[in-house]
């Protein structure tokens, strides 16, 4: 899992570089030759794509940095965290979640973030135990009936 983020981080990079390095100053090339530049508003634009590029760059390196740096071995084999696929109770209804990092979050199809609401009340809980979590749609509460770690799929 941790791979599979760290590729695609590192992909992302790789085309924002390439954009970075070899579309926009093109653009940026073909703008100026339009003239005044006070007025100019695809060469405004470019600068700005090419502003907001190199800090999603930087961004993205921070987070391949920070990633780089986690040590698997030492996460809990008994309790939940990132990874963890943790099967839930909420109403009645069984609900299956799994604790994912920011960039990969999707709650439709089940992948929540650790650090949401939702995410950081499950880490460090194990079965059988009872979550409360404030979200911006009022309270919820969650029995935890089963957990799966990253230990446990390997």
């Amino acid at each position: 899992m941790k791979d599979q983020l760290l590729r695609k981080l590192q992909d992302e990079i790789a085309a924002l570089d390439r954009e970075l390095k070899l579309e926009l100053p093109k653009e940026i090339k073909r703008a100026r030759e339009l003239g005044d530049l006070r007025e100019n508003a695809e060469y405004h634009a470019a600068k700005e794509r090419q502003t907001y590029v190199q800090a999603r760059i930087a961004m993205l390196q921070k987070r391949v940095s920070d990633l780089s740096l986690i040590n698997l071995d030492k996460l809990p084999r008994d309790r939940a965290a990132f990874g963890s696929t943790v099967h839930v109770v909420e109403n009645g209804s069984v609900t299956v979640y799994q604790l994912v990092m920011p960039e990969d979050a999707d709650a439709e199809k089940g992948l929540i973030s650790i650090s949401s609401p939702i995410g950081r009340a499950f880490v460090g809980k194990e079965p059988g135990d009872e979550v409360d979590v404030v979200t911006p749609n009022g309270k919820r509460t969650f029995e935890i009936v089963k957990l799966v770690t990253l230990h446990d799929v390997a």
